[in-house]
Order: structure tokens, then C-alpha cells, then sequence
């Protein structure tokens, strides 16, 4: 099965929250025969408001993924924001994930690539696919043998997301992993009264035509009650739903 996903909560907001999400994942895995690979951020550096959560920090963060890694067996991804953290979190998860504001950043690029990591470069809402061969060569020529990259729509005007989806036929012409964010691309980036909104409502629509253009993976965060999750609130799928919406695009 060549078809990857990758779910989690938005951040770390607790090792109780971790437990459920990576314990219903384990159990989608056994049911429908897939690898979900588990993600939650240790700091979301990039949140709109000084006083919003940011999450427990890369040392206890990388703890608690490293427990999630030894308890359920499952693979894992994080984002980094500085290139110091590439190091410390790649001896901890599989993947290293390029936030998409920052995918042009060199040093984060090179320091996630000397790593020997997977990276997932998110496509900067500012970018076009095409525009993504220059932050994929930054990471090739740092030495990364293996670069996913991720689409999460583009900026229409302010407060507001809109996905062209020619987009991945354009990246997979760069590599062989494309990944649709399905729940950050229904955001509404800082409109609602000093930290993003969105609607999650589209998620299942943007993943389904994702896969009709030729997406090889897919990426949702999921929460058990996503209205009270303490950074994406709006964006987030409810946890109960995951394991229908993979099974709908693992159909043929």
C-alpha cells in the first residue's frame, strides 16, 4: 500500500491527549492495514497572538513524543522552526517537517537535511508548486535523500485560504511524495479575533480532490474535541471521523 497519511493533534497539549489520538491510530492501522505516521508539534512558534498556546517546549515535547514512539510503535513527525532543533528532534521522530511560512528559510533547510530525516517542506501560501524545486534543492544539496512536499493552499487576500490544486501535478513532477493538508487549508489565517479560524467542514472535500489530482499522501490534525484543542481549534478533524475518511480514500 503506497498511500501515506499522517494525523495528530495540532500541538502537545497533553501526554493524556497523546494516549487517545496515538491509541485510535494503532487501531485504524490494524483495521485498515496502513501506517499512519502520528504528528504534534512540541512548540507552535507561529501563532498569531502573543498569549496563545504554544506547547510544552522541545524538551519535555521530545520526551513525550519519544514515549508515544515506545509505547504504540508508531512512526512520527514534528515541525521545526529553528535550525538548532533539527538535530535534537531528528534523534527523536522520523520525519522533520519545514512549516510553510519558513520554507525558504536555508539554514533550516540544511539543518533538518544533515539530519538523514525525511523532510516534509510545506508549500509557503505565497508559492506556487513549481516554485517549490528551489527550497527542494536547498535540501538536496544539504544531503537529504528523501523530500516529501506538502500542499496547504495560498493567501486570497486577507484572512482567507484557496487551494489550486494543480499544485500537486506540479510537485510530483519534482518528487515522487505530495501530501494534501487537508485541515490547514480550510484555515482562515488570524480571522478570528487574534488567532485563526477556519471551517473544518471541507476537510473530507479537500482530501478527495486531492486524491483525484494525483495526491500520494494526505495530512489531517485531529483531536478528540477539536473545539476545545488549544491551537487550530476550528481546522482540526474530530478524531471520530479519521478512520472513515481513510478508508473512503484508500478506496479505489
Amino acid at each position: 500500500m503506497n498511500e501515506l497519511f499522517i494525523a495528530g493533534p495540532c500541538v502537545i497539549e497533553s501526554a493524556a491527549l497523546l494516549d487517545t489520538v496515538a491509541a485510535r491510530l494503532v487501531d485504524i492501522n490494524r483495521r485498515l492495514g496502513t501506517d499512519i505516521i502520528f504528528k504534534a508539534s512540541f512548540d507552535k512558534a507561529n501563532r498569531t497572538s502573543i498569549s496563545s498556546f504554544r506547547g510544552p517546549g522541545i524538551d519535555k515535547g521530545l520526551q513525550m513524543l519519544s514515549d508515544v514512539k515506545q509505547k504504540y510503535g508508531l512512526r512520527l513527525l514534528t515541525d521545526i522552526h529553528e535550525a538548532w532543533q533539527a538535530e535534537p528532534a531528528g534523534q527523536v521522530v522520523d520525519v522533520l517537517q519545514i512549516p510553510a511560512f519558513l520554507c525558504r528559510q536555508t539554514d533550516l533547510l540544511v539543518a533538518a537535511a544533515r539530519t538523514g530525516r525525511v523532510v516534509n517542506i510545506k508549500k509557503a501560501q505565497f508559492l506556487s508548486g513549481r516554485d517549490m524545486r528551489y527550497p527542494l534543492e536547498k535540501a538536496r544539496d544539504a544531503g537529504a535523500s528523501d523530500v516529501w512536499l506538502t500542499e496547504r493552499g495560498n493567501m486570497m487576500g486577507y484572512n482567507n485560504l484557496v487551494v489550486d490544486f494543480r499544485n500537486i501535478p506540479d510537485m510530483l513532477e519534482l518528487v515522487p511524495t505530495v501530501i494534501m493538508d487537508c485541515t490547514h487549508s480550510v484555515q482562515r489565517p488570524g480571522g478570528a479575533d487574534g488567532k485563526t479560524g477556519g471551517d473544518r467542514r471541507f476537510v473530507p472535500q479537500m482530501a478527495l480532490a486531492a486524491k483525484a489530482f494525483g495526491a500520494t499522501g494526505w495530512f489531517f490534525e485531529v483531536h478528540p474535541t477539536p473545539d476545545q484543542g488549544l491551537s487550530d481549534a476550528a481546522n482540526m478533524l474530530e478524531l471520530d471521523k479519521l478512520e472513515p475518511l481513510v478508508a473512503s480514500l484508500l478506496a479505489p
